[in-house]
């Protein structure tokens, strides 16, 4: 057995991807998806003049602390895309999605991924993870394909690709753990949990 009886593990997450990262590794653990207030996060750590990474933790850290059962294990997780300074979120159109994409044509961009962990109340792990992107030049009509091919899955992610899916098509270069690219830095995740003893080291 990998994974000790207790703690629970709770993912505050309702990502597929991260869901399907935690189970591919062998992990039990229930999913109860964190609702706050994205936005509100990521205004107010710019304000304080804070980066990505400052609001990736911040947004990881309020949904893992917005589940109530101090006894489990309790993983946040964000991702922030970066590209020329400009902060991306999740394209709420299919043509936002379409502007998105020509935004990050030929460009590198980052994908600032946060995971924190909490129990007892508090914050015991928090980490960050940053794999650089390079999207290839592609043509206006190979866009158009792909996003026929893709259609609305291409909104459930911030970069408005899925590199589980045809967003492979998209890119000349990537560098970083494949999982942080997904959305969850499952290497250093694991590493903390055999730390703590909650996996066998």
């Amino acid at each position: 057995m990998l994974q000790a009886p207790a703690p629970r593990l709770i993912l505050a997450s309702a990502s597929a991807s991260r869901r399907t990262l935690l189970a591919a590794a062998g992990l039990r653990f229930d999913v109860t998806p964190a609702a706050i207030d994205e936005t509100a996060v990521k205004t107010e750590v710019r304000a304080h003049g804070g980066t990505a990474a400052h609001a990736a933790l911040a947004l990881a850290a309020q949904k893992a602390a917005a589940i109530a059962d101090p006894d489990a294990l309790v993983i946040g997780c964000d991702q922030i895309l970066v590209c020329n300074n400009t902060w991306f979120d999740k394209p709420p159109t299919l043509p936002a999605a379409r502007a998105q994409l020509l935004a990050l044509r030929g460009r590198p961009h980052d994908l600032v991924t946060a995971a924190v962990c909490r129990r007892h109340g508090d914050v015991v792990w928090r980490h960050v993870a940053v794999p650089r992107l390079v999207m290839r030049d592609f043509s206006e009509s190979f866009l158009e394909s792909y996003l026929a091919a893709e259609g609305e899955a291409v909104l459930t992610s911030v970069g408005a690709y899925r590199l589980e899916g045809c967003g492979m098509h998209l890119f000349d270069t990537i560098d970083g753990e494949h999982s942080a690219i997904l959305g969850l830095p499952l290497l250093a995740l694991l590493k903390f949990l055999r730390h703590s003893g909650i996996l066998v080291g």
